[in-house]
């Protein structure tokens, strides 16, 4: 195994719950992790889907998430990252719904929860750097 595949894996390893699925195309790196079911399509021989398995979902939304890198976040830190995912993944969820739709599920997600200043800038170890 290659030193890349082996860093994607350990990546794996450590943000991803033993036992979980994951779904990819055809790359191999992420082939034989024995903690994990991993499904796959096969893009090359032009599958799109297999047994309900894609991969459509992703690849509209990391555009996404990029956009915004390059326009409206234009830095997004390591420490605050898994919220910015989370918000575009709502975002996503929600792209085909109306106006009023996306504002009760806006208002009703946020119902007794809040997050509070001192729980934004606490440690997590995690780089809340600026730099590039």
């Amino acid at each position: 195994m290659e030193a890349m595949d082996a860093g994607k894996q350990s990546f794996v390893r450590e943000h991803v719950q033993p036992g979980a699925t994951f779904y990819t195309d055809e790359v191999k790196t992420y082939v034989g992790i024995p903690e994990y079911d991993h499904e796959e399509v096969t893009h090359s021989l032009s599958e799109c889907m297999k047994s309900g398995v894609h991969t459509n979902e992703i690849k509209s939304l990391w555009p996404m998430i990029k956009r915004a890198h390059r326009g409206t976040f234009h830095k997004l830190l390591p420490k605050h990252l898994g919220r910015y995912v989370q918000e575009f993944a709502a975002r996503h969820d929600l792209r085909e719904s109306d106006t009023l739709e996306i504002m009760a599920a806006v208002v009703g997600n946020r119902v007794g929860k809040r997050l509070r200043y001192a729980d934004l800038v606490a440690d997590n170890g995690l780089s809340s750097a600026v730099g590039s």
